[in-house]
């Protein structure tokens, strides 16, 4: 079953990012979260060549619901970013 995901990066300094994948309309248990994160990881190794990409998976739709997957350190510049609105959605898929 194909999941709707969005793709977004937080920029923490020079040649570093954090990627950020969303999980639309769904929530899910830690393995598929951590399957996506890794599936994350290998994506950048294979298109961009990093080594240890930072990935943080977001689920949830509002305040309330809304829980951050990830580093610790991560996943507070991205909760940053999601309530300051410093991120641009795109659509994202995972093979």
């Amino acid at each position: 079953m194909s999941r709707e995901l969005l793709y977004a990066t937080v920029v923490t300094g020079p040649r570093q990012v954090i990627h950020v994948v969303r999980v639309v309309d769904e929530i899910l248990d830690p393995a598929e979260i951590d399957g996506i994160a890794e599936m994350t990881r290998a994506r950048m190794l294979s298109r961009h060549g990093e080594q240890m990409p930072n990935v943080v998976v977001v689920q949830g739709s509002g305040k309330e619901t809304l829980r951050l997957f990830g580093d610790p350190h991560a996943v507070t510049r991205v909760r940053a970013a999601l309530f300051n609105a410093a991120l641009s959605w795109a659509p994202f898929t995972l093979e």
